[in-house]
């Protein structure tokens, strides 16, 4: 977190700090400004409208706007919203704390060192995207980060799985598994550590357990490859 200047967070929970400090805003600035971090090149101020408050007549989303915008425009002494082009857009000093983990979390899903600090990225990886709010236009968004947080998630475990870091591995692989239980590669992932540590019962019953709730959600199968890494666990 920036101790001097603006400071939005969306992760877990809303908020905005300026040097630290917190700044409370009503419900509509709050949303405003999520809106403008989660879109960086800006929104036309009627699309935002319309996204904000799409039970209002244009009118009287219009008025909305321009109160959210009285109470969200600043932060202290300091501009957080600009116009620009005929668009509304977040001003390049105010630090996002989502931007700051996507870049974290495509430098985990590549080729290069591994991350400073696992734990500390697992634990914000963790975090979901405004969770309390039932505002439409975040259902993308969401989808989005949690296509990034799982694939970083995932990356990770498995570099740690190579390292023989097995604990912090798990950890991280459990981690992408309760965000999405569907989802097979961080279930193989699980498997995979309980194989490399020995346990082989613990493996089988993470097969067995997620076999169940395929069936339960999609009446499909594992694939073969998952199935494989236990076939002659199984068979033995």
């Amino acid at each position: 977190m920036s101790s001097n200047g603006v400071y939005l967070e969306l992760l877990g929970a809303f908020e905005l700090s300026y040097a630290g400090c917190r700044i409370p805003l009503p419900s509509g600035a709050q949303r405003l400004l999520a809106l403008l971090a989660l879109h960086p090149p800006g929104v036309y101020r009627g699309a935002a409208a319309e996204r904000l408050w799409p039970d209002c007549s244009p009118s009287r989303a219009s008025a909305n706007l321009r109160t959210a915008l009285c109470h969200g425009r600043r932060a202290g002494q300091v501009t957080t919203v600009e116009c620009v082009d005929h668009r509304l857009r977040l001003a390049p000093l105010v630090e996002v704390d989502l931007r700051a983990v996507r870049s974290l979390a495509q430098d985990a899903v590549g080729d290069g060192p591994p991350p400073a600090d696992p734990e500390s990225l697992v634990a914000t990886l963790g975090e979901e995207l405004l969770p309390r709010w039932q505002d439409e236009w975040l259902v993308l968004e969401r989808e989005r980060w949690d296509h990034v947080r799982l694939h970083a998630l995932e990356s990770v475990a498995q570099r740690l799985q190579r390292d023989g870091e097995y604990l912090a591995a798990f950890q991280t692989a459990l981690t992408a598994a309760e965000i999405d239980p569907i989802r097979e590669t961080a279930q193989r992932i699980l498997i995979e550590i309980h194989l490399a540590e020995g346990n082989r019962a613990c493996a089988v019953k993470r097969y067995k357990e997620y076999r169940r709730l395929l069936h339960r959600e999609l009446a499909v199968e594992p694939s073969p490859l998952m199935t494989r890494l236990v076939q002659g666990v199984i068979s033995a």
